[in-house]
């Protein structure tokens, strides 16, 4: 195969790339979403079973789409496109790029609202609103936050203009600039928050919740009855984990193909994936070590749901010592991780753009950002205007079916579909020259993408959608 080159530009060492790729990879799943669906499911046993999920099918699936997207050197729609003819298989394999590029724009368009959120309460955390906040109050203060729409409009359009701002100076210039900086510091703030947690809370409490498994409390739904317990297996905790170690990685929307494609060639692609799937799971448990004693050292409830970051936190930190400060810095921690993902999500629609329409980047990055700003009005309005049943569309409303469209169909279809491509459709060949692993390595991972992670990412699938 002749060597191709990307025309947008390559990351200037493999650093950058495993910087930029994770900070794609963590996000709001990891300081938001993880630590609540922790509490949910009971902690330890739920985290273990998380980090094996990761192994078996997170892993496999990222180094697959950094394979992809090294390959193919374009953006996601055109390499599939490239290789599928390379490999002498049909070109509607290009779906697959149209599947992320799609599931990207649709994601950015509501993942901006939430963003503005954190952005809101970062503004609320630094004048003092929580200090000596009760539940009743941070329930009426959310509440009335989402109520506004004038409010969330103003801080979605915020975070989108700070995501166009990147996107449009470039891979050097912008994106790999941005993740220089927000990373590391990222990885600071939440060190501090850590520090911070093990001073204000009840930090052993906290560690014993997410790293001791009692797998008959996570994993069995048990009941009394004439004085004899008897206990069901509930596979609902095990479903959960596989679908968000596949989730977490940001697998099955192109962005980790697109940033493959500006991987330099002698870079390690084994080495890459194992890094960014530590970084993204080591950035996960360090959120749950931040929150979890801060939790438990205020006796609340670690099962609080999604409320737990935005209605549970603010009542802790209102309530203790430095609690303003570090709200602050926990809401900036929580802005800076949304930052990072949400470049990632709208870059394969601006490589396709630049590529096929010839379109300058900055003008691509604008229209795209209008796309999005526009399509994340129907969430905006979600929360207010539109939340009323006459609004709903089969039964959701368009933020919950947007979220469900692309969660639970686009992301799992398309990383069931790559695995698939490269496990039974493209030469083992192809995947032996990128990867350069030696046998038996190669041969354990060439096993796993063709028979076990497809089943697993279709499971995945099937839950998501209500068959299991």
């Amino acid at each position: 195969m002749t060597e191709r080159t990307s025309i947008h530009g390559q990351w200037s060492s493999r650093l950058i790339f495993v910087l930029a790729a994770a900070g794609s990879a963590v996000g709001l799943g990891n300081i938001w979403k993880f630590p609540y669906i922790t509490g949910e499911y009971g902690g330890g046993a739920f985290v273990l079973v998380y980090l094996l999920c990761i192994a078996v099918i997170g892993l496999p699936v990222m180094m697959v789409e950094i394979l992809l997207g090294r390959r193919g050197r374009q953006s996601p729609i055109n390499t599939m496109k490239t290789l599928a003819k390379e490999e002498n298989r049909t070109r509607l394999w290009s779906w697959i790029g149209w599947s992320g590029v799609l599931s990207g724009f649709l994601i950015l368009s509501f993942y901006s609202v939430i963003a503005g959120w954190a952005l809101a309460y970062v503004f609320k955390a630094v004048s003092g609103t929580f200090n000596g906040i009760t539940a009743a109050q941070v329930g009426d203060l959310f509440g009335a936050h989402v109520g506004s729409w004038p409010l969330v409009l103003l801080w979605h359009t915020v975070f989108i203009l700070m995501t166009v701002f990147v996107v449009a100076r470039g891979v050097r210039a912008g994106l790999e600039k941005a993740v220089t900086y927000l990373m590391p510091l990222l990885l600071a703030l939440l060190l501090v928050l850590v520090g911070y947690s093990m001073a204000e809370g009840d930090f052993a409490r906290g560690f014993s919740f997410l790293f001791s498994p009692d797998f008959k409390k996570v994993f069995y739904t048990c009941s009394v009855e004439g004085g004899i317990e008897s206990c069901a297996f509930n596979g609902e905790p095990l479903l959960t984990a596989m679908g968000h170690a596949f989730f977490t990685l940001s697998l099955g929307m192109g962005a980790i193909m697109v940033y493959g494609s500006y991987m330099p060639k002698r870079t390690s692609i084994t080495g890459s994936a194992l890094l960014i799937v530590f970084m993204d799971t080591l950035v996960a448990l360090l959120a749950g070590l931040a929150i979890f004693p801060l939790v438990f050292g205020n006796n609340l409830e670690p099962g609080a749901g999604p409320g737990l970051i935005f209605q549970t936190l603010p009542i802790a930190f209102g309530a203790m010592t430095g609690g303003q400060l570090f709200g602050t810095l926990f809401f900036v921690l929580l802005v800076f991780a949304a930052w990072t993902s949400s470049i990632s999500l709208v870059e394969p629609a601006v490589a396709w753009l630049v590529e096929n329409r010839g379109i300058r980047r900055r003008h691509a990055a604008a229209w795209l950002g209008f796309g999005c700003w526009l399509l994340g009005l129907g969430t905006v309005f979600s929360f207010n205007l539109m939340s009323g049943e006459q609004y709903h569309i089969a039964g959701k409303t368009v933020f919950d079916l947007l979220d469900f469209i692309t969660t639970n169909i686009l992301l799992p279809v398309g990383g069931l579909a790559m695995a698939l491509f490269t496990g039974w459709f493209a030469s083992r060949r192809m995947s032996e020259s990128e990867l350069g692993l030696p046998d038996p390595w190669f041969s354990i991972w060439w096993f796993v993408v063709r028979f076990i992670t497809p089943v697993g990412v279709l499971i995945i699938f099937l839950h998501a959608i209500g068959v299991l």
